[in-house]
């Protein structure tokens, strides 16, 4: 393991665990190494990378883009376990990149080690709960190594998935699921006598084992229709609006069974989708008019009132924690989210990017606290190290205060609307809903 890798993977761990409070992993393997190939799905960005390596066991070698290695990034991204890979717009020679890319693998897999490859090989400019279709790069490499080997060790593939409620949204939800292993060693015979076919079969064994650890819509046209609906039924993995009394992986297969459901009867029910598809939209962009959200609706329905009391409660116990959070992360939080937002066209890294320049520029600035702690508050390093890396939670603190204060003030907006009127539009969609979808 690599120095970089190294501290990253300890880290990133107390980093990832504050952005993603509710995280669960399913049959997350238990071995370091093992010389296996791990698909994901390619979601998020850089965020994928982050979560499949820091919050899971095995020690994997990244396969990355190749325009991100710069002779100043190089070194950095080669303590990191980083390996390019070379695309056609790149510029380059590809295949002959690439063979040499797949010599690097050869070994990293003869040595028992692991390799992640994001299989579809891009991610989508907006977040949407669907897999696009898998390259076949990641079997090829697979059945390249083994010929190297001659066939004397084994390899395996295994899918992953990466499920966020919203990876960009602080204090959500992450799932990752990891499929049971394949051992290519198994397709030997098919893939002597023909390589190419072997290649295509397994690519689509991979992509199916891949769908089975995500929720995946096939019409891109229906990602927000199936959203609309957890918002409505609040049991899905909806960032903003679920029933956190009901468990993560519950909420999972809730998300898939939905999306499972509109795949099969989106031709079936053409017209009566598209019609409750649109008065779902209509109904949430009323609220986005009146600037409030559906939590204020269900709230009302279920107690007959708005209470703020939570909110004051939260901001009065949390006020002190607050300002030590903004004295030691207000600034660089700020000078981060301006820079991301403005670099950074496309939503979709934004999460990831603010999570490790935030990480990074917080750690750096407060470093000073530790002698401080030790010349003015107590003689002793060690707490003042215990200190420095409560920041984190400080800083945490500070978000939370500040987003009670937000809800205090959509609460306070939500009282002077129609509320009873939109409680019955709401009450009419959820009867539509579960008229038209049995499983939701």
């Amino acid at each position: 393991m690599r120095f970089l890798y190294f501290i990253l993977f300890f880290v990133l761990k107390y980093s990832l665990r504050i952005f993603y409070p509710r995280f669960r992993s399913i049959r997350s393997p238990r071995e370091l190494f093992g010389r296996t190939i791990y698909v994901s799905n390619h979601a998020a960005s850089f965020m994928d990378p982050l979560v499949v390596a820091a919050l899971r066991l095995p020690i994997v070698f990244f396969m990355t883009r190749s325009d991100v290695f710069t002779p100043l990034t190089r070194p950095i991204l080669w303590m990191s376990h980083m390996l390019p890979i070379f695309r056609q717009h790149d510029g380059v020679d590809t295949k002959d990149a690439n063979e040499k890319v797949f010599l690097k693998c050869t070994k990293v897999l003869s040595y028992g080690r692991n390799l992640l490859i994001f299989g579809e090989g891009f991610t989508d400019d907006k977040f949407v709960r669907r897999l696009k279709p898998v390259k076949k790069g990641a079997v090829r490499i697979g059945f390249s190594a083994l010929e190297s080997m001659n066939w004397k060790k084994n390899v395996y593939m295994a899918a992953v998935g990466c499920n966020y409620s919203d990876p960009n949204q602080m204090r959500s939800d992450l799932l990752i699921s990891t499929s049971k292993k394949i051992c290519l060693n198994d397709f030997k015979d098919a893939y002597l006598e023909n390589p190419n076919k072997t290649i295509t079969e397994v690519t689509k064994l991979v992509e199916k084992l891949m769908k089975d650890q995500i929720t995946h819509v096939d019409d891109i046209k229906l990602t927000s229709f199936h959203e609309n609906i957890m918002i409505l039924t609040r049991k899905g993995m909806n960032a903003l609006h679920s029933n956190l009394n009901i468990s993560l992986i519950k909420r999972w297969h809730y998300s898939q069974k939905l999306a499972i459901w509109i795949n099969n009867h989106s031709v079936t029910y053409q017209q009566a989708i598209h019609d409750l598809q649109e008065q779902l939209s209509n109904y949430l962009k009323e609220l986005d008019r009146l600037k409030i959200n559906d939590n204020h609706i269900y709230e009302y329905s279920v107690n007959h009132k708005l209470s703020r009391t939570k909110e004051l409660l939260m901001m009065v116990v949390l006020f002190p924690f607050m300002l030590i959070g903004l004295a030691h992360c207000g600034i660089p939080y700020y000078l981060v989210k301006k820079f991301v937002e403005r670099t950074f066209k496309r939503r979709v890294f934004w999460g990831s990017v603010k999570l490790l320049l935030g990480m990074l520029l917080i750690g750096l600035l407060n470093i000073p606290v530790i002698f401080l702690f030790h010349a003015y508050i107590f003689p002793s390093y060690w707490l003042g190290f215990v200190y420095y890396l409560s920041i984190g939670l400080f800083g945490l603190a500070a978000y939370t205060w500040f987003r009670e204060l937000n809800s205090y003030r959509q609460k306070t907006n939500a009282k002077k609307v129609n509320l009873p009127e939109l409680v019955q539009k709401r009450m009419h969609l959820l009867k539509e809903i579960h008229r038209i979808i049995p499983v939701a």
